[in-house]
């Protein structure tokens, strides 16, 4: 067992989350150090007085971006999924529709 557990459905969408997260706070940074080249000698003075600032404030820009891409992909990829599962749910209930075979089943017969 991992850091994530791959059985629960939520685990692959946080994965994606962070690591699109992790993606946009990259560019970002990247974008910001070429914006700030003019501050380059003062970086140590910077880190010094206002590291624990800085951090702070790069730390809640993260979980801002993680739960913006977590938010985005529960609200437009998971559309619809409770009603789609419940009309299965329905159909199986009522017998309309056999469940699939699974490959290894019907290799066996």
């Amino acid at each position: 067992m991992g850091l994530l557990n791959l059985e629960n459905a939520q685990d692959p969408m946080i994965a994606n989350a962070v690591l699109f997260a992790i993606a946009i706070f990259l560019a970002y940074g990247f974008w910001l150090m070429d914006q700030l080249k003019f501050m380059a000698p003062y970086r140590a003075l910077l880190f010094r007085e206002y590291g624990t600032t800085i951090f702070i404030a790069a730390s809640v820009l993260f979980l801002n971006i993680f739960g913006a891409a977590l938010l985005f992909q529960r609200k437009f990829f998971l559309k619809d999924t409770g009603r789609k599962l419940s009309h299965l749910d329905r159909q199986f209930q009522v017998g309309q529709i056999e469940l699939p075979m699974s490959p290894e089943a019907v290799e066996e017969e």
